[in-house]
């Protein structure tokens, strides 16, 4: 297959704006690696009409898929951890083209992941996590238990996630084969969660009882990036002016909840202006 792939390659990689090409091909017993294709021929790009271009291919019993990938999509993708599977084509695909040592540099800083990135994947992974459990907790109190354990279940993902991270590793799909190394007390937490034979109200109440230490415990590792941001200016901040930021944009509607989240426990707190409104004040926050 690769073979009859050449043609198609060969004429991506004769073209400036294509920076590397990979192959990569799927693994036995599992297709999900490549969306149940056979091979991927993922072309990384700097510039584009649009951020992702597929295309699908067809030769006797077998199909390929076309990936033509922005530069600025693929960055996007492993800071935010929104497209797992590109770190697993990244690291074990099968190099096709590499202008100017673009794919070996990319690999390396996947393979050392730099200390800053980590920091910025931190912050965003500790949101979401906040962002879970809180929700989970809420339809736990309100007796939605199906709908509380949704939540703790992406939570305890997360939470897995962000020791990973916090290892120096980049979160593959397979995160808990990851972190049952890294970690076993989180691992252990998500078995009982899934395996126990309680009833699923015992299940949660447990759980939340025993992630609130863990999640606790990761407080000031998860807010370094987003405390160390506010800190960079004398005074407050107004929430559009955090969602503004280049950085703290990526935090998304998860950013609101993190904020109260750490005013509760005492690292940021909010600092009120008067308004023109009788006892109505502008809420505004600074890092203590």
């Amino acid at each position: 297959m690769e073979d009859i792939l050449r043609p198609i390659y060969q004429e991506r990689a004769s073209l400036k704006s294509t920076l590397g090409i990979l192959l990569i091909e799927k693994r036995k017993n599992t297709s999900s690696n490549t969306d149940t294709f056979d091979y991927i021929l993922f072309v990384i790009v700097d510039e584009a009409e649009e951020p992702v271009f597929l295309k699908h291919y067809t030769y006797k019993d077998q199909k390929a898929a076309l990936h033509i990938v922005q530069e600025k999509q693929l960055k996007e993708w492993l800071l935010l951890g929104t497209n797992r599977k590109v770190v697993d084509w990244l690291q074990n695909g099968k190099v096709l083209y590499d202008r100017n040592e673009y794919l070996y540099n990319l690999k390396t800083e996947l393979r050392e992941f730099p200390f800053y990135g980590r920091k910025i994947k931190i912050g965003i992974e500790f949101a979401k996590l906040i962002r879970r459990y809180i929700d989970g907790k809420a339809f736990f109190e309100d007796g939605h238990y199906l709908d509380a354990y949704n939540h703790v279940v992406h939570s305890l993902h997360h939470l897995a996630r962000l020791e990973v991270i916090e290892q120096g590793f980049y979160p593959e799909v397979t995160v808990w084969n990851q972190v049952k190394y890294m970690e076993p007390e989180i691992f252990k937490l998500y078995e009982e969660l899934v395996n126990s034979e309680e009833t699923i109200e015992k299940r949660l109440e447990l759980l939340f009882l025993a992630s609130e230490f863990l999640i606790y415990s990761r407080t000031n590792t998860g807010s370094q990036h987003l405390v160390e941001i506010m800190k960079e200016r004398q005074g407050y901040w107004s929430i559009s002016e955090l969602m503004e930021h280049p950085e703290l944009a990526h935090y998304a509607v998860d950013l609101s909840v993190l904020l109260e989240y750490l005013i509760d426990k005492a690292i940021v707190e909010v600092v009120e202006i008067e308004t023109k409104g009788h006892e109505v004040y502008h809420r505004n926050y600074q890092a203590r």
